[in-house]
């Protein structure tokens, strides 16, 4: 049956059963043919004319889960008590909390926390600003901040409907990185008022992350933002998916045995992340990227509206060519997708080089359906955590952060980012390496250190470093 779009979810029903009309199997049938999963089932109460059980069930998204809800809520003697999203539950406060690192037990305590002894360190640090990084949060403390005006594949849904997702952003800093964070969703999409709004908090922190605000205002709010603080600023929609990508486009190259400056990669979809990841690889090597857009190949005999393609003409497409994905993807060794579903057929992947590596990470449907591309790539990768090699920036921004914090970087550059994919390819042991597996699991302990260490040494290397270097 058709449900419509959106994640699996998981519900649990509480309902009660008039035992003399109604049986359990007669739901759980009920339940099974509108395509519902049981996986558990758990006796609230009983007597001899009613029972009260729970029933947690897996759905196909919100509308199906509702139609389930409906659905057993019309069936004789049952009445449904209450319906709970695993999901919603999980959200119910929020997710995360303001815990101390010392208690308050007296007066004393009382005195030194706050006045009157909080004063010598607040001199301390005017006269030291440096100071703050010892004596204040700000050393392991990220800003995670949005405008809500591209959340996930939503769009634009606002500051409010986008705290979930950076609040969730947060607990991966703690959990994976120990690196304390706070989301900060601002009510302005003015690319002026989210610069001066940004700015005016920074003081607090030791890093700032973007997160889910549109292209192309979030090119100059990060670059501005770049220029003008002199902590890292990080735009992970961008540099997180670029990071990632190239990381498993390096063990890809160790199964192909193709050499990254010898490749040919075809891009779609040159937005915030096309261009980071187009950027990335360039910077590791590869000599010939070929962009492409509704309108075809983005070349240089083009004046286009948005500045950010005549730079990227510029930097690509050497031979300059011209025509549609079709036409151009002819040849090329790897595909890149940061764009829409459904736009790569079977026969461009029969024109592509041999051993064809394949990227399809527009999500929740990615260019090509993965199982019917899987016949014709020789390694395949997705955004989604449903199929081997997910491209996710899990792997990347905590130990990036963690490793920046720690050496109390001024910037997160080009060098860091490229160090921080090799180190997460270098997880992906020669022995466990295979067309099915060349990204590590985001549970996997060694990458946040492997990261956080090649990103230090990397900023060290390149001068923006400003914690001295022990010997």
């Amino acid at each position: 049956m058709a449900i419509g779009t959106g994640s699996s979810t998981t519900i649990i029903v509480r309902l009660q059963l008039d035992v003399e009309v109604s049986s359990f199997g007669e739901i759980a049938s009920a339940i099974s043919n509108a395509g519902g999963d049981i996986i558990g089932v758990d006796v609230i109460s009983s007597s001899k004319t009613h029972t009260v059980r729970d029933i947690t069930i897996n759905a196909q998204g919100l509308k199906h889960s509702q139609l389930l809800g409906n659905l057993i809520s019309q069936l004789k003697g049952v009445k449904v008590l209450q319906i709970s999203d695993r999901t919603f539950l999980m959200h119910l406060g929020g997710k995360i909390e303001t815990a101390l690192k010392t208690k308050i037990k007296n007066r004393e305590d009382l005195a030194r926390v706050y006045t009157p002894g909080v004063a010598t360190v607040c001199t301390a640090i005017a006269e030291e600003p440096e100071k703050a990084y010892s004596l204040t949060i700000k050393r392991n403390t990220v800003a995670v901040i949005s405008d809500g005006s591209a959340v996930l594949g939503l769009g634009n849904i606002g500051p409010l409907a986008a705290m979930p997702v950076m609040e969730g952003k947060a607990m991966l800093f703690k959990q994976m990185a120990n690196v304390d964070s706070f989301p900060i969703c601002l009510d302005t999409q003015d690319t002026e008022e989210i610069i001066r709004s940004i700015k005016a908090v920074a003081p607090a922190f030791g890093g700032i992350n973007l997160e889910d605000i549109s292209a192309p205002r979030c090119f100059e709010i990060e670059e501005r933002l770049k220029k003008e603080l002199d902590i890292p600023v990080f735009h992970d929609d961008q540099h997180g998916t670029a990071v990632v990508l190239l990381a498993g486009l390096l063990n890809a190259l160790r199964i192909t045995n193709k050499k990254i400056e010898d490749i040919k990669v075809v891009f779609t979809g040159i937005g915030a992340a096309g261009i980071a990841c187009t950027k990335i690889l360039l910077s590791a090597g590869v000599r010939n990227i070929i962009g492409v857009d509704r309108e075809g190949a983005i070349n240089r005999d083009v004046q286009y509206d948005n500045p950010y393609w005549n730079t990227y003409a510029e930097r690509t497409n050497p031979e300059n060519l011209k025509g549609t994905l079709s036409e151009v993807i002819a040849g090329a060794d790897v595909f890149i997708g940061v764009s829409a579903p459904n736009i790569l057929t079977v026969e461009d992947l029969k024109s592509m080089a041999k051993d064809p590596i394949v990227f399809t990470m527009a999500n929740p449907n990615p260019e090509i359906d993965p199982e019917l591309a899987e016949p014709y790539v020789r390694v395949l990768a997705t955004g989604r955590s449903d199929y081997p090699n997910q491209i996710n920036n899990v792997l990347c921004f905590p130990g990036i952060f963690r490793g920046a914090l720690d050496c109390r970087a001024r910037e997160i550059n080009e060098e860091m980012k490229v160090a921080a994919a090799k180190a997460i390819a270098s997880v992906v042991s020669d022995e466990e390496l295979s067309e099915t597996y060349i990204i590590p699991s985001v549970f996997n302990d060694r990458v946040v250190e492997r990261v956080r260490a090649a990103v230090v040494k990397a900023a060290y290397e390149t001068g923006v470093a400003r914690k001295e270097q022990r010997v």
